[in-house]
């Protein structure tokens, strides 16, 4: 099921990406008039250079190692019937879950349009409470398959990727066409998260858009700081 998951929003990831070199492809030779070859190199090399720059994040993260668990956390999965397998498949999906959250937090806070993008999604605190939730009902990880295998991936290499071309010293119209396309993207991926926190927290969703701004005005008046998840034990 995991593996089923990750492949899922791999198949996003890199449709994405191909889609993002066939862009770059057409704005090369149709508009800017470059010979096909060189369109060719120049929109498989950036293709090639985010699928690079994808694995080194893979194995920074994989890096991070999962803590030892400890006595208490372990009685505590156990009152919740989990076996064995079960408790290292979830601390696992959400030692992954974290290392990701932590990446987002860093990327939206990074540049001032994200930012903006963060503040008006609320995403950050939106997904850390979701998160805490997370842990404090492990019998429900299923119910948050898209937020951990779909969203909350497919928004953080978004935002790396935005970060990647916003640094570029040179910069054209396509340049800040791509950006601005990003940017929608990455807000429409934001308010799916907000979509996620409130499908997990309420009971009633006969009029989804109330739900999600009274969730947005909720963490804003709970949490006036935002919420850590470092020291979060798994």
């Amino acid at each position: 099921m995991k593996k089923n998951m990750k492949n899922i929003g791999d198949i996003l990831y890199y449709t994405l990406i191909g889609m993002t070199t066939i862009l770059i492809f057409v704005v090369v030779y149709f508009i800017f008039n470059f010979e096909f070859f060189w369109s060719l190199v120049i929109s498989l090399g950036t293709g090639a250079f985010f699928i690079y720059k994808q694995s080194l994040n893979e194995d920074s993260d994989s890096s991070k190692k999962l803590n030892r668990i400890s006595a208490e956390k372990e009685a505590f999965y156990k009152s919740k019937g989990m076996t064995k397998e079960e408790i290292q498949f979830f601390r696992e999906t959400m030692h992954t879950a974290k290392l990701k959250l932590l990446r987002l937090e860093k990327n939206l806070n990074s540049i001032s349009k994200l930012e903006a993008i963060e503040k008006r999604n609320n995403t950050i605190q939106l997904s850390k409470s979701l998160f805490k939730g997370i842990t404090e009902e492990p019998n429900r990880l299923h119910e948050v398959n898209k937020f951990l295998y779909v969203h909350l991936p497919s928004l953080t290499d978004l935002t790396e990727k935005y970060l990647e071309i916003s640094r570029h010293e040179v910069k054209n119209k396509s340049t800040f066409d791509i950006l601005d396309e990003s940017a929608s993207t990455i807000d429409e991926m934001c308010q799916l998260i907000v979509e996620d926190y409130v499908l997990f927290k309420s009971d009633d969703f006969e009029d989804m858009a109330i739900e999600v701004e009274l969730a947005k005005k909720a963490i804003e008046r709970d949490n006036g700081n935002t919420q850590s998840i470092e020291s979060e034990e798994l």
